[in-house]
Formats: C-alpha cells, sequence, structure tokens
C-alpha cells in the first residue's frame, strides 16, 4: 500500500512538472510572438489592403487579398489581439500607433504601399507596369525582380517610422497570390524570422513564388534578404536612368 502511494504521488509530481514545463513553454513562445509583431492582449493591429485593380467597384478587394488579410488576422488573434481592416482611402493615423499589415504592391491601388516605399524603403522601386517591357516588376540592391507566368515575387518587410512606436509590416507583391504568398510565409515562419531579427530590427526579404499557376501558394522560397539595401536611399545613377 505504501509502494501505491509512493509511486501515485511520483506520477502525479512528473505529471504536474510536465504541465508546468509545457505551459512556460507556450507562454513564452507566446510573449515571443507578441514581441515581433508588436502586439499585446487586448490591442488593435490595422490590416491595410489595396482595392482590386481591375475592378471598377470602390471597395472592391481580391480574394486573394482577402485570404492574406484572413491569415494576417489569425496571428493578431493567437496574440490576443484584434485586427481592424482599412480600405486604401481611408485613414490610418501616423505611423507607429498601431501594429500596421500593409496588403499590396505601390501603384493607383495601393497609395498607402506607395508612401511606405517612397519614404522608408527608399532602396525600393516599384514598376507597376512597364509599358516598353509589358510587365510588372520591382528593383532592389540592383537586381530586377518581374512578374512572369513561371514566378512571382514579393517584398515582405518589416520596418518602423521615425517615432518608433509599433511596425508596419509590407507584403508589396506583384499579384494578389504572390501576397497571399508572403502573409502564410510570415504567419508560418515568423519564429525563425524572429531568431534572426528579434523584436527589433527591421527586414526587408524578397520571396519567389515558384510556377504559381500549378503551385499556388505552396512553392514560396527566399530568393534574397536585402535588408542591408531596401532603407538605404536610390543612387542619384538609378533615378535619373
Amino acid at each position: 500500500m505504501g509502494d501505491l502511494l509512493i509511486n501515485l504521488l511520483a506520477s502525479v509530481i512528473a505529471g504536474t512538472a510536465v504541465w508546468l514545463a509545457g505551459f512556460l513553454l507556450r507562454r513564452r513562445k507566446l510573449s515571443r510572438e507578441r514581441a515581433f509583431f508588436g502586439l499585446t492582449a487586448g490591442a488593435s493591429c490595422l490590416l491595410v489592403v489595396s482595392r482590386h485593380a481591375s475592378s471598377p467597384r470602390e471597395f472592391s478587394v481580391h480574394r486573394r487579398d482577402v485570404a492574406a488579410l484572413v491569415e494576417l488576422a489569425t496571428i493578431a488573434r493567437e496574440c490576443g489581439a484584434h485586427a481592424d481592416r482599412v480600405g486604401e482611402n481611408q485613414p490610418t493615423g501616423e505611423i507607429g500607433r498601431l501594429t500596421e499589415f500593409c496588403v499590396g504592391g505601390p501603384g493607383g491601388a495601393s497609395p498607402r504601399s506607395a508612401t511606405h516605399v517612397r519614404t522608408i524603403l527608399r532602396g525600393v522601386r516599384y514598376e507597376v507596369f512597364d509599358e516598353d517591357k509589358r510587365r510588372m516588376s520591382f528593383t532592389v540592391g540592383g537586381v530586377e525582380y518581374a512578374l512572369s507566368p513561371e514566378t512571382s515575387y514579393v517584398l515582405l518587410a518589416r520596418f518602423w517610422g521615425p517615432a518608433g512606436g509599433h511596425p508596419v509590416f509590407l507584403l508589396g507583391g506583384l499579384s494578389a497570390g504572390s501576397n497571399l504568398a508572403a502573409a502564410r510565409y510570415l504567419a508560418q515562419r515568423h519564429p525563425e524570422l524572429d531568431r534572426q531579427y528579434g523584436a527589433d530590427r527591421p527586414f526587408a526579404l524578397v520571396l519567389r513564388i515558384v510556377e504559381p499557376a500549378a503551385y499556388g501558394t505552396d512553392f514560396t522560397e527566399l530568393a534574397a534578404d536585402v535588408s542591408d539595401v531596401a532603407f538605404q536611399e536610390i543612387p542619384a545613377s538609378m533615378i535619373d536612368s
């Protein structure tokens, strides 16, 4: 009888220790995730999305951009925060007031992204549609990343305004599908990004989506880490050319 009680007590202690270790691990993981995204329990964040470029309706959003918003809203919910969707023509307030997820590349349909690129990601240049080359692309670090039937690209960046505060996450793709690929990459890979950049370092990554017509967003890979050049001034020779 005494051995049974000892074994039972040992099992309770071991089970409690395992539960406590798991609880502390989950809490630490949640704390790191909140720090990475600049979110806290009960906080708000902004989901800024571009208008559907080919739709005549003012508030139309591409279905893949909607799917990207769902991915980002899930991140906010995991952190105990809630997300407010904001259209490109609605006021968002000053940068840094709330964590911001800005979905869509610069252009007529996404003036908020264009502002971020123009003022902060000054080493990046988007060609919304090049009439001569008949394609969409962006250039960073002297390398052009162009949309083709076999490949698409998206710039995934995190940065802060001059006053600090909460971060902005820009998902600036060459297509709505590439925006979705960036959202899924961020949702799945943020622990790796946190280990590399922590909670307070800006980053800019070019992601390549391979054969999107066949694979959708399943084959998304890192094409280049352009953090060292994306936040620099564009050389005068590039501006004049």
